[in-house]
């Protein structure tokens, strides 16, 4: 009988550790992992060597020198106060990485412990890990970092991070996050992102208030110097503690990088063709069109100034004219969907853009999380849910943005127009579009924070006219128009809504109730529609890759048939131009290239050298018609605001 009850004793005691062991319903506690993927597993392996797309080998040292338009005040990104120029780099517990749709791994934190729901996350410090100046980075610093942005800085951090409900240290090396709600997959990833900052150096100042002193960082490169508004050098940490990480190997590679500040992108171009700036990304298509002419630019002619698409999967996201549904007007989805026939994108690509563009069709461009074709599957299962909520044409009609002849009259287009406004009860007297009750002209404004986008909204503004639309463009300085968006005091504007290849937590801040009425959030539209609010947490709450695509695409068509904005266009390639003294990887990953990938090649250099000395400039050369010698600009300084030499002087720049 003792025996029985020994036996007995013991199973139950068995029993007990098991139970311990592996949690509630026999759940097994989750093991450290080396990464994690939203969806699936990661691609790279426990103990992988380096990124795919990068150069292990890549040799370290020369410079770089890149162009900045506008100026700063500040080298605090975190607050929402003033314009924050480079600064000293501020790690993250985990890295991304750029060929997988959202996979992190280990930076900070060597390893993380995750729950099959996902509820918590357990991150273990690396304990080699410091501080630029010696200090090891400590678990406190990782609890302040989170409890400091979330009260003191920028209020996207707030928005962004709510999904915690606490964080405590569990040991010296060890932190835990554990969130309000389970199988938000995305939820570790985004905490894994949260920068740490250094707590002893942040306790002796006033974080709430913007400095010109380079703070305190953990990361490859610190300022080494600068000057306000106008430059600021970056170092290469010669004792960085995480240069022999995978998650770093091959990049990092420039002994310094410059960054010159200048407030007009043409004297910008100029500088570049002169070889004062080593490397641009071109974002206006007249400038890629016509500023770079091998005929015209004898650097390019000659092989010095190398010009390249370099082709990316990334997706576009949205670009466009947003409206504010906030007001009256815009109220009427159908007066919404009548404004966007008045977009001729086919003359203004024609016309202004050289061709260069394609129309934006989605939210989520240039991704299999773009909508096509009708619903079907998964997809129509989920939006079978919403019939009589939502647009019948969400099931019937594949969203396609108004098309034109690119003539620059859509006649056609303000057909259907006057159709869909008479519908929504608007109608035209004495060449006037009026409310059919009230008289009262329609009008509103287009809020514009850049100059250069004039010459695009105005034949915009020309076909409302022709509706008998008062519409007006407003062009305004870069803080009164981050002050009208937060106070949401405009009509109309002009926006991007970037998206990444995992969707998630952000599409809250992109078009849910609750963000409409935040200032911290992006849904500029004004958007209140419980239909979007279920639909995003469908996304947020994807199980696999397949579903959240199929989520995405619901959404994405729900959101088109809204007409909340008037699409513009995107591209599938990086403008780049640079000079022929730098090599990069042959791997580009789906993020496209980066700069942290490339390296100074020395033997370029040499040979660039040397064929400038073996070739000097002619006096053809400074007389093109597209200048790119400091002396043609001196010549054409009646034609600029200020003459490249003169910038220069004022820029004072020291010797590299």
């Amino acid at each position: 009988m003792r025996r029985l009850d020994a036996a007995a004793g013991a199973a139950i005691a068995l029993a007990l550790i098991l139970s311990a062991a592996t949690g509630p319903a026999g759940a097994v506690e989750p093991r450290p992992v080396h990464g994690i993927a939203i969806h699936g597993e990661p691609k790279y392996e426990a103990g992988f060597a380096h990124f795919d797309y990068v150069n292990p080998d890549a040799p370290k040292g020369g410079s770089i020198r890149v162009a900045a338009q506008g100026t700063f005040d500040s080298f605090h990104p975190y607050i929402a106060k003033g314009n924050a120029g480079p600064s000293t780099d501020i790690e993250s517990l985990l890295q991304t990485s750029a060929d997988e749709p959202f996979t992190a791994y280990g930076l900070i934190a060597e390893s993380l412990e995750v729950p099959e729901d996902r509820s918590w996350v357990i991150f273990n410090l690396r304990p080699e890990a410091r501080w630029h100046d010696g200090k090891p980075v400590t678990v406190d610093d990782v609890i302040w970092s989170f409890e400091t942005l979330t009260t003191k800085g920028h209020p996207s951090f707030r928005f962004y991070y709510r999904g915690v409900e606490s964080v405590e240290k569990l040991a010296p090396r060890r932190v835990k996050f554990t969130f309000k709600e389970r199988n938000n997959r995305e939820l570790p990833l985004i905490v894994g992102d949260l920068p740490i900052l250094p707590k002893h150096y942040w306790e002796q100042r006033d974080f709430e208030s913007t400095t010109l002193e380079p703070p305190l960082g953990s990361g490859p490169y610190r300022v080494a110097d600068f000057e306000p508004g106008r430059r600021v050098v970056l170092e290469r940490v010669k004792d960085y503690w995480g240069r022999d990480l995978p998650v770093n190997k091959g990049q990092y590679n420039f002994d310094r990088v410059h960054f010159e500040y200048f407030r007009d992108a043409t004297v910008i171009r100029e500088a570049l063709k002169a070889g004062d700036i080593d490397f641009r990304n071109e974002n206006q298509a007249k400038a890629w069109a016509l500023s770079y002419l091998p005929e015209k630019v004898p650097a390019i002619r000659k092989g010095w100034l190398n010009k390249e698409n370099i082709g990316h999967h990334r997706p576009t996201g949205m670009q466009g004219f947003v409206f504010n549904t906030r007001r009256a007007v815009f109220a009427d989805p159908r007066v919404r969907e009548a404004l966007a026939q008045a977009f001729d994108f086919e003359w203004t690509n024609k016309n202004l853009f050289f061709g260069q563009y394609t129309r934006s069709e989605s939210y989520f461009s240039n991704s299999e999380l773009a909508s096509t074709g009708l619903p079907s599957g998964e997809e129509l299962e989920i939006l079978d849910r919403y019939r009589g909520r939502i647009p019948e044409a969400v099931f019937n009609n594949e969203y396609r943005a108004p098309s034109t002849d690119g003539s620059g009259w859509p006649r056609e287009n303000l057909r259907k127009a006057f159709a869909l406004l008479e519908q929504a009860g608007w109608v035209v007297r004495d060449l006037k579009l009026v409310n059919a009750e009230t008289g009262v002209q329609m009008r509103f404004e287009i809020l514009l924070v850049s100059k250069e986008f004039e010459r695009i909204v105005l034949p915009f503004v020309r076909n409302l006219q022709r509706l008998g639309v008062d519409a007006r463009v407003r062009l305004v300085d870069s803080s009164q128009f981050i002050n009208r968006l937060r106070s949401f005091d405009f009509d109309m504007v002009v926006s991007v809504i970037g998206q990444g290849e995992s969707p998630g937590n952000e599409q809250r801040n992109y078009w849910t109730s609750a963000a409409a009425d935040s200032p911290a959030a992006r849904n500029l539209a004004g958007i209140k529609d419980p239909v979007v609010d279920e639909l995003v947490e469908l996304v947020i709450t994807a199980p696999t890759r397949e579903s959240l695509v199929a989520r995405t695409r619901a959404l994405d068509r729900v959101l088109l048939h809204g007409h909340y904005v008037i699409p513009n266009w995107h591209l599938q390639s990086d403008r780049t131009l640079y000079w022929d003294k730098y090599s990069r990887p042959e791997v580009v990953p789906r993020r496209g290239t980066s700069t942290e990938y490339w390296w100074f090649d020395a033997a370029k250099a040499a040979a660039l050298e040397e064929s400038r000395r073996a070739q000097p400039q002619t006096t053809e050369d400074r007389t093109s018609d597209t200048p790119g010698p400091v002396m043609t600009i001196v010549a054409a300084i009646a034609l600029l605001s200020i003459g490249y030499l003169v910038f220069r002087h004022a820029m004072r720049r020291p010797p590299i």
